[in-house]
């Protein structure tokens, strides 16, 4: 006769053992921050912000910008439009781009070696922050403006999520350092101001010279570093 062997004892205490042990293996591990955006590093040309009025004075009574590409943070786009600037000694940039959308205020973003050519003397500022700045003569093709501020080089910064900005454990208005990897001109630029909005995605504005200087595009890697220690980026 042919016996069926009985089914093993549970043993119920051994597997509750197991679980606890995996559990709090779980809850032991040190908590993941994120998600992060990637770090993404552009160079940020000439260029002008502009006001639905002032708007209207260059291109004409009813106009709108027109989009030509978007720009990596969402709804920003460079508009087909361009303007000259007249600075003095009549010297000028010719077809400076203008970002959109428009703004409630106008101002002009160059780099160093763009204010030398254009004969100004501009202070490093955050956007926005034009009181006290040097203005100049805007021309587009259906009339002109006399801007009397509102020209400033722009102070190298970076976009970050509220995500972002909690794995760097920064705040709107801190400074961090970009870390640019090269074989020949690597550099680390310091001052890059955070700026935090739930809407951004992670990137650092560079003007052209600071683009140039370090050789961006031959760059072999990008690191952000915030103050007590570094953190790759």
């Amino acid at each position: 006769m042919t016996r069926i062997a009985s089914p093993p004892a549970v043993d119920h205490d051994r597997i509750a053992r197991i679980v606890a042990e995996v559990l709090r293996e779980r809850l032991d591990r040190p908590a993941q921050r994120g998600p992060r955006s990637p770090l993404v590093v552009n160079i940020s040309v000439r260029h002008m912000h502009i006001t639905p009025q002032h708007l209207e004075i260059l291109f004409g009574a009813g106009a709108t910008l027109t989009p030509l590409r978007p720009l990596y943070q969402e709804g920003q786009f460079a508009a087909e439009q361009t303007v000259d600037l007249v600075g003095p000694k009549r010297r000028m940039l010719q077809n400076v781009r203008i970002l959109g959308p428009t703004r409630p205020q106008s101002q002009i973003e160059l780099a160093f070696s763009d204010a030398i050519l254009l004969g100004i003397d501009v202070p490093v500022r955050m956007s926005g922050n034009v009181d006290g700045t040097p203005g100049c003569i805007v021309m587009g093709p259906k009339g002109h403006i006399v801007l009397d501020r509102g020209v400033i080089r722009a102070q190298r910064h970076v976009h970050l999520s509220t995500a972002d900005a909690e794995y760097f454990g920064v705040r709107t208005g801190d400074a961090l350092d970009l870390v640019v990897e090269h074989p020949t001109c690597g550099v680390t630029f310091g001052g890059v101001i955070a700026r935090v909005d739930p809407r951004f995605k992670l990137e650092v504005h560079l003007d052209s010279d600071e683009g140039n200087a370090c050789d961006l595009p031959g760059a072999t890697g990008v690191r952000l570093v915030r103050a007590g220690g570094p953190r790759a980026g």
